[in-house]
């Protein structure tokens, strides 16, 4: 994982907190919250090899398929629910950003930002992006959904979720002005909407 990536979370995620990671991968960013920054919890994971490298991590992990949703857990039984580059492969996408912040008191998701200036610019070459965040040719790419940092915002709004804290990152920083342009992964952190 990044450590630009891995540092802003860990920035975001209270010391201690119990954490649901969906889409863990092979459980590196959980690994390290348990270990530097005294947390618990658990990784959701669909790919066996990536749950056999939690399971090697310590990291304690259920083999689930996102798209089925997260029904096994009851609402506001995590502090924190971590997307961390997971929303562009779910099929359910909305569904998944609504489950995250009715199962955690907060959600921190991050996607690569489709509208980073060397996309667009990819774009009106006539060609689809391939970058360090987007590395594959459009006909093998895992990822089923573009979004941009203000799409992103705009389903927020919309599904009356609270933004916490949005920012960019780009190779070695936080970009907090113009993030839709100069930013290749979209960070935001949220909670459902409050009265």
């Amino acid at each position: 994982m990044n450590p630009v990536l891995r540092d802003a979370v860990m920035q975001m995620v209270p010391f201690g907190s119990r954490v649901l990671d969906l889409g863990c991968g092979d459980g590196a960013l959980l690994a390290h919250l348990q270990r530097h920054h005294g947390c618990s919890g658990y990784g959701v994971e669909i790919d066996d090899a990536n749950v056999l490298a939690c399971v090697k991590q310590g990291v304690e992990v259920i083999q689930l398929n996102l798209d089925q949703g997260l029904s096994m857990f009851g609402d506001q039984s995590f502090d924190v629910v971590l997307q961390i580059d997971t929303l562009q492969h779910l099929r359910n996408a909305e569904t998944m950003l609504q489950e995250t912040v009715r199962v955690g008191r907060m959600g921190i998701v991050t996607f690569p930002n489709f509208a980073h200036w060397p996309n667009r610019l990819s774009v009106m070459q006539g060609h689809m992006p391939v970058t360090r965040k987007l590395p594959f040719q459009w006909y093998d790419t895992p990822n089923i959904r573009v979004a941009t940092f203000t799409d992103f915002l705009a389903m927020a709004t919309k599904n009356q979720l609270t933004i916490k804290n949005a920012f960019g990152l780009h190779d070695d920083g936080v970009v907090r002005w113009w993030p839709n342009a100069r930013a290749a992964t979209a960070v935001f952190q949220l909670s459902a909407l409050t009265s």
